[in-house]
């Protein structure tokens, strides 16, 4: 018996779907390929669809949000004050040093404050929800291994 790699098409019948044309063989005298195995949908949502999912990126958003505006908007506002206010900028403020000046040492500390910041909401919102979304991946993995 050979096998027809082709199956019958009547070109007449618009009713009923093609048929899918199983692969090509390279030779001839290949066996076809073994029908896919049918799974069970699993019990629960997929990880891509779960909630927790969307909850740590909505909170992984809000940390970068809230460190870059805290690094960003302090340097808009010394940038902006350099532009629109140069008599402050020039004025004396402690000792002889400008105020420019004082303020564009300021920049350190607030890069450093943006980056505890986002440590801190690292450390008590984002990584908390990762790792239970770690743990329940584990999970799911040991229960699909026992199958």
């Amino acid at each position: 018996m050979s096998y027809d790699p082709y199956p019958p098409h009547d070109s007449h019948d618009s009713s009923a779907p093609p048929a899918p044309h199983p692969p090509r063989l390279t030779y001839p005298w290949q066996p076809p390929p073994p029908p896919p195995e049918r799974r069970r949908p699993p019990r629960r949502p997929a990880l891509g669809n779960h909630r927790d999912l969307r909850v740590l990126r909505g909170a992984y958003r809000r940390q970068r949000r809230v460190a870059s505006l805290t690094a960003l908007g302090y340097f808009c506002l010394l940038l902006a004050l350099s532009a629109f206010a140069p008599p402050l900028m020039s004025s004396t403020a402690v000792a002889g040093v400008p105020a420019g000046l004082l303020l564009a040492l300021v920049q350190l500390p607030v890069a450093w404050l943006a980056m505890a910041l986002y440590e801190h909401t690292a450390a008590r919102r984002v990584d908390p929800l990762a790792d239970r979304i770690r743990r329940q991946a584990e999970l799911d993995a040991r229960r699909e291994a026992a199958r």
